[in-house]
C-alpha cells in the first residue's frame, strides 16, 4: 500500500508541474504528509468508535436499567426520556443538535461533522447493541456507569469530537460572558440535578451527582493522560552537574535557557543557566534528592503538565535538545 501511495503522489505531482521540476525531497515530503494525514484520521476514527461503544455500555449496562441519570446534555436526554417516554436515541441526537450547530460556528466544520457522526453512532449503539446489564447495586451503578460514560466522552474528545454538547455551550458562554468553562458546566449541571430532584426524586439526583463526578474525573484522565507529569525548572550555580545527572542518571532530556538571576538587598543580576525538564510524579522525590546532593541551595520550581508530545518516547521524554 505504501508503494502504491508513493506512485500515486509522484504521478500527481509530475502531471501538475512536470517531472523535471520535482525534487526527491518534495516527493518524499508529500508522501510523508499524506501518510501522516491518513494515520491521524484512522486514529481519530478508532478513538471515536471506542468512545461510542464505551459510552453506550455505560448507559445500557448501568444507568438506563436502573433509572439513573448523568449531567450535561446526556442528563437532559435521560430526564426527558423518563418523563415523556420518547426513545433515548432520538432525544440524544435532537437535543445535541443545537449544540453541534453552535460548535460549527465556534470551533469549525470538521469538529461539527465528527461530533454529529459520533452522537449518531451513540444513538445507534444504544438502539441496536444488546449490552448486558452488569449490576443493580446503587453505588456500583453510579461509579462504573459514570466511569464508562466518562471514558467514552474522553475518547471521543481525543478523536476530535464530543458525545455531549455541554462543553460547546461552555466555550460559547465563556467567550460571551467571561465566565470560566468550569463555572458554566457547574451551573448547567446544578440546574439539571435540581430539575431531576423535582421531577424524579432527591435520591436519583444525589446518585446522578456521583455519576457525574465519576464521569468528569474519568474524562480528565482520558484527555490529560493517565500518567501525571511535572515540569521542573532548576536554577543553580552547579547547573552543568545537575544537567548531566538528569540526562545520565534519570534518563530524561533537558532544555537549558540562558537567563539572569538576582537576590539579596541590592539585587545584582548575574548570568546563569536555567534547566528545564519533565518528569513523572513518581520521580519527583528522586529528582529533589539528587539535586540536593549536588546543590542544597538550588532553586527548584515545579508545575503540573497535563500531557507530553514528541521526544523519543514516554520513558525518556525530551523537552528540548
Amino acid at each position: 500500500m505504501q508503494n502504491l501511495l508513493r506512485r500515486y503522489v509522484v504521478n500527481l505531482i509530475d502531471k501538475s508541474v512536470g517531472p523535471e521540476a520535482v525534487s526527491d525531497y518534495r516527493k518524499a515530503k508529500t508522501v510523508y504528509l499524506l501518510r501522516l494525514m491518513l494515520r491521524q484520521r484512522l486514529r481519530a476514527a478508532f478513538l471515536i468508535v471506542a468512545g461510542v461503544l464505551s459510552a453506550g455500555f455505560g448507559l445500557e449496562g448501568f444507568l438506563l436499567p436502573n433509572g439513573y441519570i448523568d449531567g450535561g446534555v446526556t442528563g437532559i436526554s435521560l430526564i426527558t426520556a423518563k418523563v415523556t417516554g420518547v426513545p433515548l436515541p432520538i432525544l440524544i441526537v435532537f437535543i445535541n443538535l443545537p449544540f453541534i450547530l453552535l460548535g460549527l460556528k465556534q470551533i469549525g466544520r470538521s469538529f461539527a461533522l465528527k461530533s454529529i457522526t459520533a452522537i449518531g453512532g451513540l444513538a445507534l449503539a444504544i438502539a441496536i447493541i444488546p449490552y448486558p446489564v452488569v449490576t443493580t447495586d446503587t453505588l456500583l451503578v453510579a461509579a462504573f456507569g459514570g466511569f464508562f460514560l466518562g471514558a467514552g466522552i474522553g475518547l471521543a474528545i481525543r478523536g476530535g469530537a464530543v458525545l455531549d454538547g455541554t462543553e460547546v455551550l461552555a466555550i460559547y458562554l465563556n467567550r460571551r460572558t467571561g465566565l470560566s468553562i468550569g463555572d458554566v458546566i457547574l451551573i448547567f449541571n446544578v440546574i439539571i440535578f435540581s430539575v431531576a430532584a423535582w421531577l424524579l426524586s432527591v435520591e436519583i439526583a444525589l446518585y446522578a451527582i456521583l455519576t457525574y463526578l465519576a464521569a468528569s474525573k474519568t474524562v480528565d484522565f482520558f484527555i490529560e493522560g493517565f500518567e501525571e507529569y511535572i515540569g521542573v525548572t532548576i536554577v543553580s550555580s552547579h547547573h552543568e552537574e545537575i544537567r548531566l545527572m538528569i540526562v545520565n542518571k534519570m534518563m530524561h532530556g533537558v532544555t537549558v535557557f540562558q537567563g539572569l538571576r538576582g537576590h539579596g538587598k541590592r539585587g545584582e543580576l548575574m548570568h546563569t543557566e536555567i534547566i528545564y525538564t519533565v518528569i513523572t510524579r513518581l520521580e519527583q522525590a528522586k529528582l529533589q534528592h539528587e539535586v540536593e546532593r549536588i546543590d542544597a541551595n538550588a532553586f527548584i520550581a515545579m508545575h503540573s503538565v497535563k500531557d507530553t508530545r514528541g521526544g523519543i518516547g514516554r520513558r525518556r521524554m525530551v523537552p528540548g535538545h
